[in-house]
Parts: C-alpha cells; structure tokens; sequence
C-alpha cells in the first residue's frame, strides 16, 4: 500500500496548474446514461474510487468518467475541499452529477499524516470524521480511513488492531467502513506506477482468482493527483475503456456495494 505524505497531497490544492494540466473547472451538461445490462452469473462489479480530493486532479478525473459516463465514488477530505473556491468548484461539479457520482467520507484532516497519532486517539479521529461528514453535507454513511483499508459492513469485519477502536466507534454510530481489493499505485512524483494495461490484467486476475471482499464485487483505489496531466488522465482513460470492453463488467458506485448498514443511506 503506498501512501502519500500529508504535505505533498495538501500542497497540490495551492500549486499553480501545469503546463500539461487541464484541470480547470467547467460546466459540463449531464450525460445521458445507458441502462445497464442485464445482471447474469457471470456479472462482476467494479467500484472505481478515487481518494483525497478535491484536488489537482480532480477535474480531469470527473472529465474522464463523464466522457466514459462510468458511475464513479470520490472519497473526499473535508479540509481540502475547504481549500478554496477552485476546491469548491471541483466539489461541486461531482454533486451537480448525482447519476454517475457520489461522494463519501475520507475524513476532514486526513490525520495531517500521522496515521499512528491518528489512530492512538479514536475518540478524536471519530470527531474528525464527524466533522467531515458535516462539512461535505454527505447523506451516506460510507467511510474509508486515511493510510487504511479496514472494512465494516453488515457482513464484512476486517480491521487492524491499531485502526479497530475507530472501527467500532464508526460501526456502533452507524458507519460502513470501506477498504478496496485493488490499488492502482503511485510513485515518489505522485505518478502512476502501473500502466493502465497492467491495471486492467491485476482486475482480471483479482476477479479470477476470487481475491476479493466479497464475490464477484471489486474495489479499486486510486487518488486524483495521480491524474493531474494530461500524460497521465490518458492512462485512467485507457484503463476505464479496457474495463469496459468485457461484457461481464458493470462500473457501479460504492453506494451499491452489497451488505451496507442501512443500504449505504
């Protein structure tokens, strides 16, 4: 699991765009969705997220999907979408899209990167995912903790021993925590460490092998400042397309998992 440092993900929302990036806010119109297909024993379902906006990045990430009009959960972190009006505007345009996109809870400080300071203290860390959920106005009950991939469901019960504490304060006010089956890794630059060809085949062995939470369901993790030129947005476009060239995959948002308390609310 790779893990950017606080800094270097806050520092994105203050940096001036690239020459290469095209992340700037717009109004795109509303895609027309096509239905789904039908659900036969064959169907896998694939949960794109993309973690720690709103960022640079983002934009180019919401620009993807909608051109691919792929549904898509975007875990997002109270404190960076409080970063700005251009932060506000990203945030906003996943809401103005709520066919395709939700956005769930990732906390409001991501722990400013000291996950063991973070976790020691769950009665604190549970107040920062409160304030998160306030602050985003999110109306589901999905989390996932910052450098962690515990899951909580009705069904499913898998956390570390540092990360347990918040687990159950999150579980006992009515929380589903959600981890991820897939991560699409990222290097020291913030860049892509796998080509979207190889994403694509650790999908397809994951699926075969049956290495994930729950049959047939699939998680992917990614983080938007992975995509933030346009080298690099081209790689998730690709990988997306490869998706869904198998007629057995359908890309749902994470609100559809099976097994959340309450339906994922």
């Amino acid at each position: 699991m790779i893990i950017a440092p606080f800094f270097y993900i806050f520092s994105l929302i203050l940096l001036p765009p690239s020459k290469n990036n095209t992340n700037v806010p717009k109004v795109i119109v509303q895609p027309t969705i096509a239905p789904e297909p039908p659900v036969t024993k064959d169907t896998k379902f694939i949960y794109l997220t993309f973690d720690d906006g709103p960022l640079i990045g983002t934009s180019n990430c919401i620009d993807i999907c909608l051109n691919q009009k792929i549904q898509a959960t975007f875990f997002e972190v109270g404190l960076h979408q409080a970063g700005g009006p251009k932060a506000k505007a990203l945030y906003n345009r996943i809401l103005q899209n709520p066919d395709l996109f939700v956005i769930t809870n990732h906390s409001y400080t991501h722990a400013n990167g000291k996950y063991k300071d973070f976790y020691h203290h769950p009665d604190a860390a549970f107040l920062d995912f409160e304030k998160a959920q306030h602050s985003l106005n999110i109306t589901n009950n999905i989390i996932r903790l910052p450098g962690n991939s515990a899951w909580n469901t009705t069904v499913l019960k898998k956390s570390s021993g540092l990360v347990k504490p918040v687990v159950q304060r999150l579980d006992s006010a009515g929380y589903n925590v959600m981890g991820w089956d897939v991560e699409w890794g990222f290097n020291k630059q913030g860049k892509p460490l796998e080509s979207a060809e190889k994403l694509a085949q650790m999908i397809d062995s994951t699926f075969a092998h049956n290495h994930t939470m729950t049959k047939s369901h699939l998680v992917v993790l990614m983080h938007d400042h992975m995509f933030r030129t346009s080298v690099d947005s081209a790689k998730l476009a690709t990988m997306i397309g490869l998706l869904k060239k198998n007629p057995n995959y359908q890309l749902r948002k994470i609100t559809q998992y099976p097994g959340l308390k309450n339906g994922g609310r």
